[in-house]
């Protein structure tokens, strides 16, 4: 698949078949994605694999906080729907952000913004190898509704949880979602 038709392609796939990924395709796309850029060649992606009852453990914690602010009143948007969709995904990937060794405390917030660019080239970079690969994948940052407690489960307080990505094969092929023309996204300066 050449590049821009992997990028015209791609589609978020929320209903996936049940049957399980090969380890080795799972690596292909974890190959492929820590080929992506990075500010300063830091790399500060980490990863975590879950299938499962470790992935059934994470969709728990998500239902659960899902309930818990649901009760309290908090708009969780799509929490539940995600929830749902990885529960049938055979793969979730949690994705994670790490500053580098030696930044001074005073210039971590500016750091961390420049790392979290970084990963997320890299969470581009692995839905377009999954895509390529013949996978369906779902970027999910619902997770951040339950980073605390998801960090804690993991044992990576230390670590900012970015997002996560579920893979499997995808059982819908869905329409492409509506896309702003660039010319209206776009000011283009140049000399007279």
């Amino acid at each position: 698949m050449q590049t821009l038709d992997a990028i015209a392609t791609r589609r978020s796939i929320r209903r996936f078949q049940d049957r399980p990924i090969p380890r080795p395709l799972v690596e292909q796309v974890l190959d492929a994605t820590v080929q992506a850029p990075s500010a300063k060649n830091a790399q500060p992606w980490r990863f975590v694999v879950l299938e499962g009852e470790r992935r059934d453990e994470l969709v728990r914690i998500m239902r659960e906080q899902a309930v818990h602010l649901k009760g309290m009143g908090v708009h969780i948007g799509s929490l539940e729907g995600t929830a749902r969709a990885m529960a049938v995904a055979p793969v979730t990937i949690v994705v994670f952000n790490t500053l580098p060794e030696g930044i001074p405390p005073e210039a971590h917030d500016d750091y961390r913004f420049v790392m979290l660019q970084s990963t997320g080239g890299a969470i581009q970079t692995m839905l377009l190898a999954a895509h390529d690969l013949g996978l369906g994948s779902l970027w999910i940052c619902d997770i951040l509704f339950a980073a605390c407690e998801v960090k804690a489960w993991l044992g990576r307080e230390d670590e900012d949880l970015v997002a996560c990505v579920s893979l499997g094969y995808a059982d819908e092929s869905p329409d492409a979602r509506p896309r702003t023309p660039w010319q209206e996204v776009t000011e283009w300066e140049a000399p007279a």
